[in-house]
């Protein structure tokens, strides 16, 4: 958890990243036996499994089930090579089922759409789908075999994202920020922003909890601990702006593929996304939920395996997908907190420098 919430953090920051009659319910299942699972030898070697009863599923079972589902989440591991591999099996055996398939990408901005379809169309190169459609850095490796697939098949591909200078500004000034944002650039977000209680602000929000509790202590005098206190106060407004940069992410996905639905019923999406934004159903899940409350919508989440000898996950591990694709481990970022307390400052200055495109250098508060 610690990793994952360090990953989603530095996203944030940097700017660069509830309906359960609607969703099916998870049943908690104890692990297999280990010896029912093969060992994962590499970083492409994936193993699927089936939550509610802890059941290792073929490609073909796994497509097949999720056929029926309007919405399918892929939640990934920004750059792990074994998710991308099997995002792409996954989107080809269901595209062999439901013809009608749509792909949809937090990888590309919504100001970036008409770009995009020209390049499906072929009226543009890849270099400029890259440059002029900020393409992410790890494009070629990552996506650019389902993008080709839909081009090859003539398929929808939604750049579903947010535009990254406004969650920029809001990560920086606030959710009051959209307010100053002009037309069209606007109509690229979300019109409305869900930044209401609940589990998933709580966990966004958890870490800087925790840090504060840490950070407490009684011996301190009245002077030094009204300063803690002010820092302390000042990190959690900081934390609630990148919460609402966060949730704009959100939103403004569930809202693109709500806005494709409604005008294609027909269609079946499949939609790639860092697993923080779909883990057991939270996020853009049931922001979309919120919009089209009808939906069947699944959930797939990887889970990192630690021993690639004896792969296996925990009852806990079965509450955050449908659909569980165990992995292999990347390497640890830090293997101490004075090294990852230096990277995570180096972000948090590199964040202050962002400006926000919509307000005047003079009107920017300094957070």
């Amino acid at each position: 958890m610690k990793k994952l919430f360090l990953i989603l953090i530095t996203a944030a920051v940097i700017g660069l990243s509830g309906c359960a009659t609607s969703t099916p319910q998870l049943e908690s299942s104890p692990a297999p036996a280990i010896s029912a699972l093969s060992p994962i030898t590499t970083n492409y070697e994936t193993i699927w499994i089936r939550a509610k009863d802890g059941q290792r599923q073929s490609l073909q079972q796994i497509a097949e089930q999720l056929s029926q589902y309007d919405v399918v989440f892929f939640g990934e591991f920004h750059g792990h090579s074994g998710i991308h591999l099997a995002q792409m099996q996954l989107f080809a055996a269901l595209h062999s089922i439901n013809p009608a398939m749509t792909l949809s990408l937090e990888q590309f901005e919504r100001d970036t759409q008409a770009l995009l379809d020209q390049y499906l169309r072929g009226e543009v190169g890849e270099k400029v789908l890259q440059e002029d459609g900020r393409a992410w850095d790890n494009y070629e490796q990552s996506y650019r075999p389902l993008v080709e697939y839909a081009k090859s098949n003539k398929l929808p591909v939604l750049a579903a994202n947010a535009p990254k200078d406004a969650v920029v500004c809001v990560g920086k000034e606030g959710p009051e920020v959209l307010e100053q944002i002009p037309m069209p650039d606007r109509s690229w977000l979300a019109k409305e922003l869900n930044l209401h209680d609940g589990p998933y602000k709580d966990k966004y929000l958890g870490f800087m909890s925790r840090s504060r509790a840490h950070n407490s202590t009684t011996t301190e005098d009245s002077a030094a601990a009204a300063k803690k206190k002010a820092a302390m106060d000042a990190n959690i407004a900081m934390a609630m702006r990148s919460f609402s940069a966060q949730v704009l992410r959100d939103d403004t996905m569930a809202e693109t593929i709500a806005m494709h639905l409604k005008a294609n019923p027909d269609r079946k999406v499949l939609h790639l996304t860092g697993s923080f934004h779909s883990v057991s159903g939270l996020g853009t899940v049931e922001r979309l939920l919120l919009r089209m409350p009808d939906l069947k919508v699944a959930v797939i989440n990887p889970i990192s395996v630690e021993d690639a000898a004896a792969p296996a996950w925990s009852d806990t591990d079965s509450s955050t997908g449908d659909y569980l694709l165990l992995v292999s481990a990347t390497p640890a970022m830090f293997v101490n907190d004075d090294r990852e307390m230096e990277y995570m400052n180096k972000v948090i200055r590199k964040r202050m420098k962002n400006k926000c495109v919509y307000t005047s250098d003079e009107t920017q508060s300094d957070h």
